[in-house]
């Protein structure tokens, strides 16, 4: 199955729902865990195994120095060489096991969170896309989810081991001697304090750290789509000086989180050297007064090393589960965000829609106090054409997007086929729109691929008619794979105008009920837009039609044209209508007129519809 097919697709892995919540390390680790329960506890069952073997051997010393050999009791050897030897085997199968048991559901853990912060995403309105980088967001579903991985796995069996080694240990020292174990752990609270503390500070650090990454890889990843624009005015070298400030500054972090790790392990090793201080005064004290004999002593020492040895885990362990942490926070914040499509409002399904979409009042906003709409009001009824025109930035293609739900009014109200816009399900809604828009995005697959992405179940007879009525195939079948050939990133393959008929196609085969066309033929010359016009004319028969166009030639037979200027509708009307009043309209039409006149007498001249906007209000009037 290639790329664009995967996309074409969408699966949820059960039970990966719900996965991140709110609340504290704890509460968020026993979440991701809880799905997991049953393989847990067995892990944690094989762990407490594991450990209890492994304090086989230094209980075997006391036995060995003092029996066998100061006693003399020879025949005592060989078992004793028996039990370390069967502690062994134990410990080899458990770790074995245990690797099987928790790697691969941490493994899973990655996969079903990936799964879920990407649908998740996927649901997310535009204003969220529009606000972060794309890099930033790959991030978040890759990186810093990977690193929540350290919370289930290696880092749960050290941790859950040293803890078991620990207590264990220590009911052995309380037996052996239980006021020298009181003046040992007389050292452990200020550690606990100090480390806790240095967790705070690693986790702040290393939630930076993945701010810092997602800044790079974003940038690095606009700098590689836009890699003509870098070259075409020669930036590279400025580019990579962006790099190297920004992987500079992750190095910064970097030491900031080593020099802590380095601190850490530091007084970890000197709490140890500190805490064998008083073994070796009170076992000399003891030895010589006979209350403990020299295998006593010794396998004490050993005991204690497994208690005192988890303390540099715990360090080196706490800053795993610190980064893993300020990851987790992360991907928390993206779950935290909204989806567009869980408004408890959005109850009603439109599964016949006919597309009468009516605004009453409608104003919108993208920055508090900057209004890009005011108080539009208009009707398009099915079968209709509704033409917007005007300077750009004058509030078009904000409108095709209120029409699209790609957001909410800041007033006034939408209405499809009697229904408020905002009471619609966006699954049935957006499931009979058609869209092509200015950037005409298509996706690094086939051709074929890329016309299907609105009905994936489409039959080859189906995509190859929608490629015929935009004039795909005079293109791709002079191709030796034809539809089947890959196009690269974007469409890198594909030139403008290319990739602007296949997105035509896309719609087409969509077969909507509301279409919009956002500058749909721009990137087309004059011949080949005569050819598509043909096609669009047949998808837009019986369904309503929104066209953004500036080339105003082209919507002459809409039924309707709005001319928008500062997010208001000055003029409406048809083609001869708003000609006849001679407004702004008439101007602009009338200026383009000119300019076209004078391409044919000087092909050379160049010319924007910016400029025939801006020069018509003085050309005409004169």
């Amino acid at each position: 199955m290639n790329k664009t097919r995967l996309l074409l697709t969408s699966r949820r892995t059960p039970g990966a729902a719900g996965l991140i919540r709110s609340g504290g390390m704890f509460r968020q680790f026993w979440t991701l865990a809880w799905p997991r329960r049953y393989v847990l506890i067995l892990g944690l069952a094989v762990t407490v195994v594991n450990r209890l073997a492994l304090l086989a051997r230094p209980g075997t010393t006391k036995f060995l120095i003092d029996d066998v050999m100061s006693a003399g009791k020879t025949h005592l050897l060989w078992p004793l060489i028996g039990v370390v030897v069967a502690s062994l085997l134990v410990q080899a199968a458990s770790t074995v096991l245990l690797k099987i048991l928790l790697s691969i559901p941490a493994q899973q853990l990655v996969t079903d969170l990936s799964i879920e912060v990407q649908s998740h995403l996927g649901r997310l309105p535009v204003r969220f896309f529009d606000a972060n980088k794309t890099g930033k967001l790959v991030s978040r579903v890759m990186s810093d989810v990977e690193d929540v991985q350290k919370l289930i796995g290696g880092g749960l069996v050290q941790f859950i081991g040293g803890a078991v080694t620990a207590l264990a240990a220590i009911g052995v020292l309380i037996w052996f001697d239980p006021l020298m174990t009181l003046i040992v752990f007389a050292f452990l609270p200020p550690y606990w304090l100090i480390s806790q503390k240095a967790f705070q500070r690693s986790r702040t650090t290393f939630k930076e750290r993945s701010r810092l990454r997602a800044e790079v890889m974003g940038r690095l990843t606009e700098s590689f789509n836009g890699i003509r624009i870098v070259k075409g005015f020669h930036a590279e070298q400025r580019e990579a000086e962006i790099f190297r400030d920004g992987v500079l500054g992750l190095f910064e972090n970097y030491k900031a989180a080593l020099k802590a790790n380095s601190s850490m392990t530091m007084f970890s090793t000197l709490i140890q050297g500190l805490v064998s201080i008083p073994v070796m005064i009170l076992g000399a004290y003891q030895i010589s007064s006979g209350k403990l004999s020299v295998g006593e002593f010794v396998s004490y020492t050993l005991f204690l090393s497994y208690v005192v040895a988890p303390m540099t885990q715990v360090v080196e362990l706490g800053l795993d589960w610190s980064k893993a942490a300020a990851s987790l926070d992360r991907v928390r914040e993206v779950m935290e965000e909204t989806p567009e499509d869980a408004d408890p409002a959005r109850t009603v399904t439109v599964d016949d829609m006919k597309g009468h979409v009516v605004f009453k009042n409608v104003s919108f906003e993208y920055e508090p106090g900057n209004p890009v709409l005011r108080d539009i009001t208009l009707e398009a009824s099915p079968g209709t054409v509704t033409a917007l025109a005007g300077p750009s930035g004058a509030g078009k293609s904000t409108l095709v997007g209120l029409v699209a739900a790609f957001h909410q009014p800041l007033s006034g109200t939408i209405y499809v086929d009697g229904s408020d816009l905002s009471t619609l399900r966006l699954d049935s809604y957006r499931s009979q729109l058609g869209l092509v828009l200015q950037d005409n995005f298509v996706f690094d697959g086939t051709i074929r691929d890329n016309i299907r992405f609105g009905r994936p179940n489409a039959s080859d007879a189906a995509i190859d008619h929608a490629a015929r009525l935009a004039h795909v195939d005079e293109f791709a079948l002079q191709w030796k794979s034809g539809y089947e050939t890959t196009i690269g990133e974007r469409g890198v393959k594909l030139s403008g105008g290319q990739r602007q008929r296949v997105a035509i196609a896309r719609a087409i085969l969509a077969d909507p009920r509301i279409l919009i066309l956002d500058e749909a033929t721009s990137s087309l010359d004059i011949e080949t837009e005569a050819y598509i016009q043909e096609g669009l004319a047949a998808l837009m028969r019986g369904r309503t039609t929104f066209v953004i166009a500036h080339r105003l030639s082209t919507i002459q037979q809409a039924d309707q044209i709005l001319f928008f200027e500062r997010g208001e509708i000055v003029e409406r009307g048809h083609h001869e209508e708003l000609l006849a009043r001679r407004g702004r309209y008439h101007d602009v039409y009338t200026r383009q007129l000119h300019a076209q006149a004078n391409r044919f007498v000087n092909p050379g001249e160049k010319n924007s519809d910016e400029t025939d906007y801006a020069e018509s209000k003085n050309v005409v009037r004169r």
